[in-house]
């Protein structure tokens, strides 16, 4: 049996609304649905799959998203994890924040290392991130968050040296925001892009501070905090301007990239057009960037095909699936040099596809994902409510795919 009745969402929905003191009917008339659509949400015969509807439902309840998702999942059966590297990375972060705010009395905690070292290791941590391989980048980034601090601490203000850990830090923050983000500790992860932020502001660099606010953007997507992110987005676009104007590409990268936040704040308070809008803009930021160009300096992957992705999710989050899986016309999505990124696209693409009737091709897309990128897949919250969606359903066509998937994300009791 899949979701056992104390651990689905439905369940916790269940108990969110009786702790808010709403009946059924009360809940739903709040976010425009049914009392039938929510007897069938706490019941289990209808997926809470869109991040719309979770947001609204954690409004009106007064409950985090992510308690209503239920993670962080921790999955027995998967070879590897970054849960177990989370308590190092958390005391890394926090002696990072303490380090940039100048707090007094404060010792390395680790030997010198070497900037080309920390550099090489940085890189490692952003290839694995980027490969979807999570808990390898978690298993890099404590130590080289400690290697950093260390190098901060020795080095004085204004000196090539300490720039140099300041930027690095930039980088190995974003990367444990995006880590954490994706192994649904988005309080932590908000930390580790505060601890960017702080560097950014030493550094005082407009473009690195744009990337920060783009870091900002997705963990405040992740809490679902969609006006927060067009605020956060639309600030940093300001400060981006006059750099466009001037045609630096880092700065046009990052332009198309916040666009792409835009896209999926509008999406998640159910706003069409308004999502296809920034979509529509971003695609022409993509063609004023060198053919085939993919952003891996700044870690967004902005491209045409990454507008493609975000469209494939807005297109599911809005109800218009078709038009969100053939908005950019020959994007070439597989051609990114994202692991990552292509994972996401084939769960954003598995969701519109089952809302299609597809659900075959749903199951055999998914698979396909979870063999390349399994702790990505088994461990995102829209592609487990899919699934336990297929199996209430039933694909006897791939039956046996779907038992795979439902092992994988241990959605047995």
């Amino acid at each position: 049996m899949t979701h056992p009745p104390d651990t689905g969402i439905g369940a916790r929905v269940r108990i969110a609304r009786i702790a808010a003191g709403l009946t059924q009917t009360e809940m739903a008339g709040l976010i425009g649905r049914s009392e039938r659509w929510a007897e069938d949400i706490e019941a289990g015969r209808l997926p809470l799959d869109r991040y719309s509807l979770i947001s609204s439902v954690a409004d009106v309840c007064e409950v985090d998203v992510v308690w209503l998702l239920g993670q962080p999942y921790r999955l027995r059966r998967e070879h590897g994890s970054a849960v177990p590297h989370v308590p190092a990375l958390r005391a890394a972060l926090r002696r990072s924040s303490l380090i940039l705010s100048g707090h007094p009395g404060l010792v390395p905690s680790s030997p010198a290392a070497d900037d080309q070292r920390m550099q090489q290791q940085a890189a490692a941590a952003n290839r694995h991130r980027q490969g979807a391989n999570l808990p390898a980048a978690a298993g890099l980034l404590p130590a080289l968050l400690e290697d950093l601090n260390t190098a901060i601490l020795t080095h004085d203000r204004g000196t090539p040296g300490r720039e140099t850990a300041l930027r690095l830090l930039v980088d190995a923050a974003r990367n444990a925001r995006q880590t954490l983000n994706q192994t649904g500790l988005p309080d932590l992860a908000w930390v580790a892009a505060e601890v960017a932020a702080g560097a950014a502001t030493q550094l005082d660099d407009p473009i690195v501070k744009a990337a920060v606010a783009w870091d900002r953007c997705g963990a405040l997507l992740h809490q679902g905090s969609a006006r927060e992110t067009a605020a956060v987005a639309d600030a940093a676009l300001g400060d981006l301007a006059p750099l466009v104007s001037a045609g630096d590409t880092d700065a046009v990268v990052l332009e198309g990239a916040l666009m792409l936040r835009h896209v999926i704040a509008c999406a998640r308070i159910g706003d069409g057009p308004g999502a296809w809008g920034y979509a529509r803009q971003a695609i022409e930021i993509s063609e004023r960037l060198p053919e085939g160009h993919h952003d891996l300096r700044w870690q967004t992957v902005f491209s045409r095909a990454n507008v493609q992705v975000h469209a494939a999710e807005a297109g599911v989050e809005v109800d218009q699936p078709d038009t969100g899986l053939s908005f950019v016309p020959e994007a070439n999505v597989t051609a990114m040099p994202s692991r990552e990124r292509i994972t996401h696209y084939r769960i954003d693409e598995a969701r519109a596809m089952h809302r299609l009737g597809r659900s075959a091709e749903a199951v055999v897309t998914l698979r396909q994902a979870a063999q390349r990128a399994p702790h990505y897949v088994h461990a995102h919250p829209m592609a487990r409510e899919l699934v336990g969606d297929m199996v209430r359903r039933g694909v006897p066509s791939q039956a046996a795919a779907l038992s795979g998937l439902v092992r994988g994300m241990e959605l047995v009791s």
